[in-house]
Formats: C-alpha cells, structure tokens, sequence
C-alpha cells in the first residue's frame, strides 16, 4: 500500500476544528466534511438557511476537489449530516441533486444528528477515486 498523502488546499475554508482537508492513499481520496463557511472570510456568518448552506458546503467540497486536481465527477460516495432533519432533507436533495447529472450520482448516506460545528444546519464529505 502507498502512503497516505495529507492534503490542504488553498482557497478552500479554514478548518474548523484540527484536519486535513482531504487524505488519500492507493488513489482514494477522502474529504473532510464541509460546512457552509465562506473560504474568502472565516469570520463572515455563516447562511441562515439550508438551501443556501447546501450550496456553500458543496463549493467548498468542490474547492477541495479542484485544489488536488479532482472534480465532482470523481466522486463516489458522499455522507450528509442535518440538524433538523424533517425540515430540512428535502431542500437540501433538491439543492445536492443539482450538483451531478442525474445519471451520475453518488452512493450516499444522509443522517440527522443533533449539532454541528459553527452552527451549521448542514455538513457533507465525500469520497473520491482518483482515475
């Protein structure tokens, strides 16, 4: 097995807590789940609802892919994470649906927890193969 390289890209969000952005290892890359902060200003508030939320998690998962020469086509798997769950699951589809052809979507697991970090309603990771 190869080593495990350690990715963090510029440009993408300042991580919140203490990760990498991605890691990959034998050509599977795995993202750090993203939350809806602004790459340009961590200090901006984040969105108020998950639409907008949506949109900011998934370009920021974009920056990241695109940053280790990747892209959403790559994608394999995703996980989302919602903290209100019944309100929220079918906007935020609606919004991730929009990202992929509709021929071409991920694997994935969507989940209700109770928090997430810096407030946010919504956080998605992924996985990744590397052609």
């Amino acid at each position: 097995m190869s080593d495990c390289l350690f990715h963090m890209v510029a440009g993408a969000p300042h991580p919140v807590a203490p990760f990498s952005h991605a890691t990959e290892v034998a050509g599977w890359v795995f993202l750090t789940g993203q939350m809806p902060t602004d790459p340009e200003d961590q200090d901006a508030p984040i969105p108020a609802d998950v639409e907008a939320q949506t949109r900011r998690v998934m370009d920021n998962l974009i920056l990241v892919l695109e940053g280790i020469g990747l892209g959403l086509q790559h994608v394999v798997s995703a996980r989302a994470f919602l903290t209100h769950f019944e309100r929220d699951y079918a906007t935020m589809n609606e919004v991730y649906r929009s990202y992929f052809p509709a021929d071409r979507l991920p694997a994935r697991t969507c989940v209700g927890v109770t928090g997430l970090a810096v407030g946010a309603l919504v956080e998605i990771d992924m996985i990744a193969r590397r052609p």
